[in-house]
């Protein structure tokens, strides 16, 4: 698969006559910080992904010592920029930035093939949206989470705050939002964020692509059914989000403060 196209994403078809292919975010030097790139070509990797054929199961990773450590501040920056000029076309603007951001990370749930999550150093901020909306989710021990908007007076937007509750429980949903600590790999998988933790990256590497194979033999017809069903396109209600957040006197103008 042409890689190419991609600044911020690497495919890999691992091994090469399998139907299981690794999705990595690529830019290690910023800890697979997301850029504006990685919001335009992540939805684009997908949306090729699923309508492959060849395309079984999907795991996403980052490259380097990170799975994502969130929005890079130069895209957030950008955000609000212009913010005290006029507020209607402002407003309209930011509204529609973090549609398209959160259209990004939804593009997950709306595959049709089963992604998973293998996570480790670093899920921080948008980190944590998007190893919410994979399917599975599996880490290394020296993995942490963080849901990071609340120490930067912002709301985790993209969707964490409407998955978060239905895997963790609504009170440890709120407890991470709140506070913003930090998870280890093994309370993750006390709190059901992760299904298993592995000893190191490469153990991680090595057991999903087991677990990758098993459910590849598995989606036969009446399996991928049954997937399809479990995974309903209208999951969660976060465009309303976007639109409170672009519109509320009290969201970003206490970002810039």
């Amino acid at each position: 698969m042409e890689n190419s196209q991609y600044k911020t994403l690497e495919i890999v078809q691992k091994p090469t006559n399998s139907r299981v292919f690794n999705l990595y975010m690529n830019r290690p030097k910023f800890r697979n910080a997301l850029s504006r790139d990685f919001f335009s070509e992540f939805p684009r990797a997908l949306s090729s992904l699923d309508q492959n054929p060849d395309v079984a199961v999907i795991i996403l990773s980052g490259i380097g010592e990170s799975f994502c450590s969130g929005i890079d501040l130069k895209t957030l920056t950008s955000i609000v920029a212009g913010l005290h000029a006029d507020r209607g076309r402002t407003n309209e603007r930011i509204r529609r930035e973090i549609k398209a951001f959160q259209d990004a990370i939804t593009a997950i749930e709306k595959c049709r093939k089963p992604v998973i999550a293998a996570i480790h150093g670093a899920c921080v901020g948008g980190g944590v949206d998007i190893a919410t909306a994979c399917d599975m989710r599996f880490c290394t021990e020296d993995a942490f989470f963080s849901v990071k908007e609340v120490d930067l007076a912002i709301t985790a937007d993209l969707g964490t705050l409407q998955r978060l509750p239905s895997i963790v429980g609504h009170g440890n949903a709120m407890e991470l939002a709140l506070t913003g600590r930090r998870v280890s790999g093994l309370e993750a998988k006390q709190m059901g964020l992760v299904s298993s933790v592995f000893a190191s990256k490469e153990a991680l590497s090595n057991g999903v692509s087991a677990i990758a194979e098993v459910l590849r033999k598995l989606l036969a017809t009446a399996a991928n059914s049954q997937y399809d069903s479990a995974n309903g396109e209208d999951c969660f209600n976060i465009l309303s989000l976007a639109n409170w957040f672009s519109n509320s006197d009290n969201s970003l103008e206490l970002r810039v403060s």
